[in-house]
């Protein structure tokens, strides 16, 4: 199938308008450690020190992807002697989660199984 062929999993777009914003939207929350963020994040503002601790993982794994989700204009600091305290930036950003469930919910496994995008490992062990 052509990347560019308006069969299978991509849409395509009218003519004039941009899917640029959309894509770059859902490519910042494409990575399972900035999804965590954010969760964690809906819960409270939190210190780069206390989504290491509590995601498990190194300073300067966590710092890079809280300074993509803040360069996308997800999250915000907000400075509170040396340390920087981050929240979401949108609300809406939650809202955008919650039906992403919904969602999920209704397709079942039908992402996690997707040949392109999805998270299935069982076609790797039958090899």
């Amino acid at each position: 199938m052509a990347m560019n062929s308006m069969e299978g999993c991509l849409a395509s777009s009218p003519p004039g308008v941009s899917l640029d914003p959309a894509v770059a939207l859902f490519h910042s929350l494409s990575d399972a450690t900035r999804l965590a963020i954010v969760q964690r994040l809906a819960d409270g503002e939190a210190r780069v020190a206390d989504l290491i601790s509590e995601l498990g993982l190194a300073q300067s794994t966590v710092s890079a992807h809280v300074a993509c989700l803040r360069d996308c204009g997800l999250v915000v600091g907000r400075p509170e002697g040396r340390q920087v305290f981050y929240s979401l930036a949108r609300p809406e950003l939650m809202d955008l989660l919650a039906s992403a469930e919904v969602l999920l919910a209704a397709t079942g496994n039908a992402v996690a199984l997707c040949p392109n995008y999805g998270t299935d490992t069982t076609e790797e062990i039958v090899r």
